[in-house]
């Protein structure tokens, strides 16, 4: 188990990377992302699925519907970076 100097900062976290205003924007593209195909019907909350850009974010992909598409969170989140 983690022993107290092993615990994560996550105030220090939030501050230095995810409270950052290009993080919190990709973040907002990203659920704006979701939030499209919910609407569209082809995922739905719980299902298993990820949405995920074709043209990622970080290599100035966006969120247009012609750059997502919908994969399972195995294959989505087992890909090499």
């Amino acid at each position: 188990m983690g022993t107290p100097a092993n615990k994560r900062n996550y105030k220090k976290e939030y501050a230095d990377y995810h409270g950052t205003e290009d993080q919190i924007k990709k973040r907002g593209q990203r659920v704006k992302a979701r939030r499209m195909l919910v609407k569209e019907g082809t995922v739905s909350k719980g299902d298993g699925k990820d949405v995920d850009h074709k043209t990622p974010l970080r290599s100035g992909g966006n969120t247009t519907r012609g750059n997502l598409r919908v994969r399972s969170v195995k294959s989505n989140r087992g890909d090499t970076r």
